[in-house]
């Protein structure tokens, strides 16, 4: 008569034990990717906010009347969109500092999992920045095509043939800002994605 042995395990807690460790695994990849993207979203908007307010370039310009020739300084305090814009992008990149904390805490358990609350505050935030930081981007980029090819409807004329340092400037500034855009884009998504699984499950 075959003996059975109390002292072998069971085969069900182990199934269980996989079914645990499939599950966590798509909550630590988009833990992950979360943190990511807060690490793009902070470097995007350092880099768009340097690059606008150090792109003063001071030209001499022939003028019609005495002196005649006078020295005349680009920067980006000459406009009230830059000034917009390097104030968003900056709360941009402040806010982005804070929320990668958060979420490396979070990821590495140093932290407990974010409160509902908190992580519905932040979502919140993602979304008004995401439609600050494109208006900011836009009137970025409006500015800077105007620089490059003028409006003779508006009477400005083109800086940039003169201006070049600074135009590069602004260049770099809207491309990483717009960069920016999409990442807080991205997060937004990906939040979407996170709530529609746990809906799920």
């Amino acid at each position: 008569m075959a003996s059975i042995n109390p002292e072998s395990p069971p085969m069900v807690p182990e199934l269980q034990k996989d079914s645990d460790v499939d599950r966590k695994k798509p909550a630590n990849y988009m833990a992950v990717l979360n943190v990511v993207l807060r690490i793009l979203l902070f470097s995007t908007t350092l880099i768009s906010v340097v690059a606008l307010v150090t792109g003063k370039q001071t030209e001499t310009i022939a003028i019609p009347f005495p002196p005649y020739r006078v020295s005349v300084s680009a920067q980006f305090t000459d406009s009230s969109a830059f000034i917009y814009s390097s104030a968003a992008l900056s709360v941009a990149c402040l806010y982005s500092i804070i929320t990668t904390v958060l979420s490396f805490f979070a990821l590495m358990k140093r932290v407990g999992k974010l409160t509902k609350l908190m992580s519905s505050a932040v979502f919140v935030i993602d979304v008004v920045l995401l439609g600050i930081v494109a208006s900011a981007t836009g009137a970025e980029a409006e500015l800077g095509y105007i620089g490059l090819k003028g409006n003779s409807k508006m009477g400005s004329h083109k800086i940039c043939n003169v201006y070049g340092s600074y135009c590069r400037h602004i260049g770099v500034s809207v491309l990483s800002s717009s960069f920016a855009s999409m990442v807080l884009c991205f997060l937004v998504v990906l939040r979407v994605k996170s709530l529609s699984r746990k809906n799920r499950q």
